[in-house]
């Protein structure tokens, strides 16, 4: 099976949350690719919108986690995903018009998602790591006093 993006262990981010979404998105991206030099239409469609829905969705989440998180500078990250968003929304709109954007749109994702998680996201990764070990930490001990003193 042919493949248009493999990942590996460079994107990783440690936090296992969101190296399972970005994975997903890469699966997706494949599964498109898969179907568009295959010339299934309708399922290039199908997996261009399931594509755009689960980026935002992650999008989304990791927005969220940020700020729960403390990350000082979760608005201009939020601002770098709009951006993002907005050119996947023009991609589709093309798409939906007739024109074959697919090849652009595969190379925009591997680009700019490789990019975002060096850069962005690694930037990010011990506020949410630091995050992530309090709330652990906070639940082992509420666990831990209601099994042992009470």
């Amino acid at each position: 099976m042919n493949t248009f993006w493999t990942w590996d262990a460079s994107l990783d981010t440690g936090i296992g949350v969101i190296d399972r979404h970005h994975r997903k998105i890469v699966e997706y991206i494949n599964a498109l690719y898969q179907a568009h030099v295959g010339g299934e239409g309708d399922r290039v469609n199908q997996l261009f919108q399931e594509l755009a829905d689960f980026t935002a969705l992650h999008f989304s989440f990791e927005e969220d986690l940020l700020d729960e998180a403390g990350y000082p500078i979760v608005e201009a990250h939020k601002k770098v995903h709009q951006a993002f968003t907005k050119r996947v929304r023009h991609l589709y709109r093309m798409h939906a018009a007739g024109k074959d954007i697919i090849p652009q749109l595969l190379s925009d994702f591997r680009v700019w998602l490789t990019n975002h998680i060096r850069l962005d996201d690694q930037d990010y990764r011990p506020f949410v790591q630091r995050y992530i070990k309090r709330k652990r930490g906070n639940w082992f001990q509420r666990v831990f006093h209601c099994m042992f003193h009470n």
